[in-house]
């Protein structure tokens, strides 16, 4: 595979702060001037957004500072009463603000323009969209004016105490550790304070290293039976590893909550009627933080195999257009397929593992659970037990564990005939067909027969 250049990207650490009391409210008052100003720097920015919206963000952040802040230099700016509603508000704080404000305004005014266009109009009575003045901002802090950090268990911080921007010192009760990769940049942090809690939003910019290319692939099968099952395949066929990842205690409880919902429903509409909006809605929300931990867990076992056997590629099946079928009458299947994650696991399986330096790859869904992985032909689902399945030679086999292997065997395939034809001195273009590899395939490929024993115990 020929090596490519490391990827950038921008990751977020969550810093838990552990403030006094006092403390607690010079942050609230910190942050509701920080807001006020935002809000009234995006009047100004979308009332001269004529000449400033062609300006880089250096050039419209001084042009916006010649309108609001009075200096020697600039001794009549158009809006003189913003150094008297934000007395003595620090230089740092504002051109954050002013920052946010350009990015607001910005948004805006291309969200409203494809809306005039129609691009954006997905009716023809769509409403246009709103300008957000200063939501849910809150002050970013530069490095030495307005936080300064000494050690991981403390930290500075540049706050209003009512009259006067004073100096605090809070205790960080903890951290993460991307701050521990030397790789890593440390980016302006952002102070929030909700619901009685603390924490520094702390960015990072990541500079993965691309992994050295290794003849392993990590294959993934997503389904409802299992959540996830894991295969590691070396090129010539070789199943190294295989792992079932089931939450079972999660599943069960987002199941009994779901329960809940169809039950209440049928007391409170009887045979007829119609249910209310917003009808058991803190159920759903919780059920959805159910959902996204269950990914979270998931994404993150299939991360550390990955890593624990040195892969360079996590494969999954294209299933983004892929839609399900409701099963017979009175079956649960439906239902089933509502709670199948198979988008946000692989969501953040990409997020983690592009961390890495690693690579996602798809492959093409159909026929990797219903061939069989030795070649033998199309399988049959037991109906007892859809989650096993019978080959043509009358063998008995895991069907998603099957597919796994297959996932597998397409992505090495898919991958290897793409490096051979960019390594070909041919300029002629060649589309590479669809695979439907199974495992089998890359045991002829690697010269040997099908009755090979390639699935070493895991």
């Amino acid at each position: 595979m020929i090596a490519k250049k490391s990827q950038k990207i921008i990751r977020t650490d969550q810093w838990s702060l552990k403030p006094s009391a006092p403390q607690q409210l010079m942050f609230a008052e910190t942050i509701s001037v920080y807001q006020r100003a935002c809000k009234f720097l995006t009047s100004i920015l979308f009332t001269h957004w004529d000449t400033i919206g062609s300006l880089d963000t250096k050039e419209a952040v001084t042009a916006v500072e010649r309108l609001m802040h009075q200096t020697k230099k600039n001794p009549n700016p158009k809006y003189k009463i913003f150094n008297r509603v934000f007395y003595k508000l620090p230089s740092y704080y504002r051109r954050a603000a002013i920052a946010f404000s350009l990015g607001q305004v910005s948004s805006f005014v291309t969200r409203y323009r494809d809306w005039q266009c129609g691009q954006s109009r997905k009716r023809r009575d769509a409403k246009p969209p709103l300008l957000t003045m200063g939501a849910n901002c809150y002050p970013a802090l530069y490095q030495g004016q307005c936080y300064r950090l000494d050690s991981l268990e403390e930290i500075q911080i540049k706050v209003l105490n009512g009259k006067n921007w004073v100096w605090t010192t809070v205790g960080i009760v903890s951290t993460r550790n991307r701050h521990t990769i030397p790789a890593n940049k440390q980016l302006s942090p952002s102070l929030i304070q909700r619901n009685g809690k603390a924490w520094l939003s702390v960015p990072f910019h990541c500079k993965p290293d691309h992994k050295k290319e290794v003849n392993r692939v990590v294959g993934v099968d997503l389904g409802i039976n299992k959540t996830a099952v894991i295969s590691v395949v070396e090129s010539d066929g070789t199943v190294i590893y295989r792992e079932f990842i089931h939450p079972g205690r999660d599943i069960d409880r987002r199941d009994k909550k779901l329960k809940s919902v169809s039950i209440k429903a049928s007391k409170t509409m009887g045979k007829g009627g119609r249910l209310h909006k917003g009808f058991c809605r803190n159920t759903y929300r919780k059920c959805r933080h159910i959902n996204r931990q269950i990914a979270q867990i998931v994404s993150k076992g299939i991360v550390e195999i990955s890593i624990e056997y040195n892969v360079s590629v996590i494969a999954f099946e294209y299933l983004k257009n892929w839609k399900p079928k409701g099963g017979k009458k009175k079956s649960n299947l439906k239902q089933r397929f509502h709670g199948w994650l198979k988008s946000i696991i692989r969501e953040l399986t990409e997020m983690k593992w592009i961390e890495s330096g690693g690579k996602i790859h798809d492959v093409v869904a159909r026929g990797t659970s219903s061939n069989a992985y030795d070649g033998s032909g199309t399988v049959w689902r037991d109906r007892k037990n859809y989650a096993l399945a019978r080959f043509s030679n009358g063998k008995r086999y895991n069907a998603d564990l099957s597919a796994s292997y297959n996932i597998a065997a397409r992505a090495i395939q898919e991958l290897t005939r793409r490096n051979d034809s960019e390594n070909r001195s041919s300029k002629s273009s060649t589309r590479l067909p669809r695979s439907r590899a199974v495992l089998c395939d890359l045991w002829v490929t690697s010269n040997d027969s099908i009755g090979h024993p390639h699935l070493k115990q895991s």
